[in-house]
Protein backbone atom coordinates (compact mmCIF):
# COMPACT_ATOMS: atom_id res chain seq x y z
CA UNK A 1 0.00 0.00 0.00
CA UNK A 2 1.28 3.46 -0.91
CA UNK A 3 2.15 5.81 1.92
CA UNK A 4 0.45 9.17 1.31
CA UNK A 5 1.90 10.71 4.45
CA UNK A 6 4.03 13.79 4.01
CA UNK A 7 5.48 16.40 6.30
CA UNK A 8 4.92 20.10 5.84
CA UNK A 9 5.97 23.25 7.60
CA UNK A 10 3.31 25.85 8.38
CA UNK A 11 4.15 29.43 9.28
CA UNK A 12 1.54 31.43 11.17
CA UNK A 13 1.55 35.00 12.33
CA UNK A 14 -0.43 35.29 15.54
CA UNK A 15 -1.25 37.91 18.12
CA UNK A 16 1.51 37.96 20.71
CA UNK A 17 -0.61 37.54 23.82
CA UNK A 18 -1.33 34.91 26.49
CA UNK A 19 -3.45 31.93 25.47
CA UNK A 20 -2.72 31.93 21.73
CA UNK A 21 -0.42 28.90 21.82
CA UNK A 22 -3.03 27.08 23.91
CA UNK A 23 -5.82 27.79 21.41
CA UNK A 24 -3.66 26.61 18.48
CA UNK A 25 -2.59 23.45 20.32
CA UNK A 26 -6.19 22.85 21.40
CA UNK A 27 -7.38 23.06 17.77
CA UNK A 28 -4.80 20.41 16.84
CA UNK A 29 -5.97 18.22 19.74
CA UNK A 30 -9.68 18.56 18.87
CA UNK A 31 -9.04 17.67 15.24
CA UNK A 32 -6.66 14.84 16.18
CA UNK A 33 -3.75 16.38 14.25
CA UNK A 34 -0.27 15.64 15.56
CA UNK A 35 2.27 18.45 15.93
CA UNK A 36 5.77 17.11 15.23
CA UNK A 37 7.44 20.34 16.28
CA UNK A 38 6.43 23.88 17.07
CA UNK A 39 8.52 26.99 17.60
CA UNK A 40 7.19 30.37 18.61
CA UNK A 41 8.92 33.73 18.84
CA UNK A 42 8.65 37.47 18.37
CA UNK A 43 8.70 38.93 14.86
CA UNK A 44 9.89 42.21 13.42
CA UNK A 45 6.32 43.49 13.83
CA UNK A 46 5.25 44.72 17.29
CA UNK A 47 2.56 42.58 18.94
CA UNK A 48 2.98 39.74 16.44
CA UNK A 49 4.55 36.33 17.06
CA UNK A 50 5.49 33.72 14.47
CA UNK A 51 4.69 30.05 14.91
CA UNK A 52 6.49 27.50 12.80
CA UNK A 53 4.67 24.18 13.00
CA UNK A 54 5.79 20.89 11.47
CA UNK A 55 2.90 18.51 10.77
CA UNK A 56 2.58 15.12 9.05
CA UNK A 57 -0.46 13.70 7.31
CA UNK A 58 -2.09 13.05 3.99
CA UNK A 59 -2.83 15.97 1.67
CA UNK A 60 -6.46 16.29 2.84
CA UNK A 61 -5.40 16.44 6.50
CA UNK A 62 -2.72 19.02 5.77
CA UNK A 63 -5.20 21.23 3.91
CA UNK A 64 -7.57 20.95 6.90
CA UNK A 65 -4.81 22.04 9.29
CA UNK A 66 -4.28 25.28 7.34
CA UNK A 67 -8.05 25.92 7.00
CA UNK A 68 -8.69 25.32 10.70
CA UNK A 69 -5.81 27.56 11.75
CA UNK A 70 -7.18 30.35 9.58
CA UNK A 71 -10.45 30.17 11.54
CA UNK A 72 -8.78 30.89 14.90
CA UNK A 73 -9.41 34.44 16.13
CA UNK A 74 -5.83 35.19 17.22
CA UNK A 75 -4.28 33.87 14.01
CA UNK A 76 -3.51 36.75 11.65
CA UNK A 77 -2.06 34.89 8.67
CA UNK A 78 -1.18 31.28 7.84
CA UNK A 79 0.95 29.93 5.05
CA UNK A 80 2.32 26.61 3.97
CA UNK A 81 6.07 26.66 3.37
CA UNK A 82 7.08 24.49 0.44
CA UNK A 83 10.03 22.24 1.43
CA UNK A 84 11.98 22.85 -1.76
CA UNK A 85 11.78 26.62 -1.27
CA UNK A 86 12.65 27.17 2.39
CA UNK A 87 15.63 27.58 4.63
CA UNK A 88 15.07 25.60 7.82
CA UNK A 89 17.13 25.08 10.94
CA UNK A 90 16.90 23.37 14.27
CA UNK A 91 19.02 23.71 17.40
CA UNK A 92 19.94 20.78 19.61
CA UNK A 93 21.74 20.64 22.92
CA UNK A 94 23.19 17.19 23.56
CA UNK A 95 24.81 16.02 26.81
CA UNK A 96 27.14 13.05 26.25
CA UNK A 97 29.36 10.88 28.41
CA UNK A 98 33.02 11.89 28.15
CA UNK A 99 34.77 10.04 30.98
CA UNK A 100 38.33 10.15 29.62
CA UNK A 101 40.69 12.16 27.41
CA UNK A 102 40.43 9.89 24.36
CA UNK A 103 36.63 9.96 24.40
CA UNK A 104 36.64 13.77 24.76
CA UNK A 105 39.05 14.12 21.83
CA UNK A 106 36.91 11.84 19.63
CA UNK A 107 33.72 13.74 20.50
CA UNK A 108 35.38 17.14 19.96
CA UNK A 109 36.57 15.98 16.50
CA UNK A 110 32.98 15.00 15.60
CA UNK A 111 31.68 18.34 16.89
CA UNK A 112 34.17 20.22 14.70
CA UNK A 113 33.19 18.24 11.59
CA UNK A 114 29.54 19.13 12.22
CA UNK A 115 30.43 22.78 12.96
CA UNK A 116 28.99 22.48 16.44
CA UNK A 117 30.19 23.98 19.71
CA UNK A 118 31.12 22.55 23.09
CA UNK A 119 29.18 24.82 25.43
CA UNK A 120 29.77 23.08 28.77
CA UNK A 121 32.41 20.77 30.18
CA UNK A 122 32.30 18.76 33.39
CA UNK A 123 34.66 15.98 34.55
CA UNK A 124 32.37 13.30 33.06
CA UNK A 125 30.27 15.04 30.38
CA UNK A 126 30.21 17.50 27.49
CA UNK A 127 27.23 19.57 26.34
CA UNK A 128 27.26 20.18 22.61
CA UNK A 129 25.29 22.72 20.58
CA UNK A 130 24.48 21.75 16.99
CA UNK A 131 22.48 23.86 14.55
CA UNK A 132 21.29 22.71 11.14
CA UNK A 133 18.65 20.76 9.31
CA UNK A 134 16.80 17.99 11.13
CA UNK A 135 18.75 15.45 9.04
CA UNK A 136 22.06 16.94 10.20
CA UNK A 137 20.92 16.79 13.84
CA UNK A 138 19.86 13.13 13.40
CA UNK A 139 23.20 12.24 11.79
CA UNK A 140 25.09 13.84 14.67
CA UNK A 141 22.93 12.06 17.26
CA UNK A 142 23.64 8.72 15.56
CA UNK A 143 27.38 9.46 15.84
CA UNK A 144 27.02 10.27 19.55
CA UNK A 145 24.98 7.19 20.52
CA UNK A 146 28.03 4.93 21.06
CA UNK A 147 29.44 7.45 23.57
CA UNK A 148 26.22 7.49 25.58
CA UNK A 149 23.74 10.31 25.17
CA UNK A 150 22.59 11.43 28.61
CA UNK A 151 20.11 14.10 27.59
CA UNK A 152 18.83 15.94 24.50
CA UNK A 153 16.91 19.21 24.11
CA UNK A 154 15.75 20.14 20.60
CA UNK A 155 14.03 23.33 19.52
CA UNK A 156 12.09 21.92 16.61
CA UNK A 157 12.21 23.31 13.08
CA UNK A 158 12.07 27.00 12.33
CA UNK A 159 11.98 28.15 8.72
CA UNK A 160 11.64 31.03 6.28
CA UNK A 161 10.72 31.00 2.60
CA UNK A 162 13.57 31.78 0.21
CA UNK A 163 13.60 34.96 -1.85
CA UNK A 164 10.90 37.61 -1.75
CA UNK A 165 8.06 35.30 -0.70
CA UNK A 166 7.08 35.83 2.94
CA UNK A 167 4.34 35.27 5.49
CA UNK A 168 3.91 38.86 6.52
CA UNK A 169 1.20 41.33 7.45
CA UNK A 170 0.96 44.00 4.81
CA UNK A 171 1.44 47.41 6.35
Amino acid sequence: MENNQKTIVIAALVENKPGVLHSVANMFRRRNFNIESITVGHTEQKGVARMTITVSGDEKTLEQVVKQMNKLIDVIKVGRLEPENIVSRELALIKVNAPDAKTRTDIINCVEVFRGHIIDVSPETLIIEITGTSDKIEAFLNLMKPYGIIEIARTGVTALARGLHSIRIEE
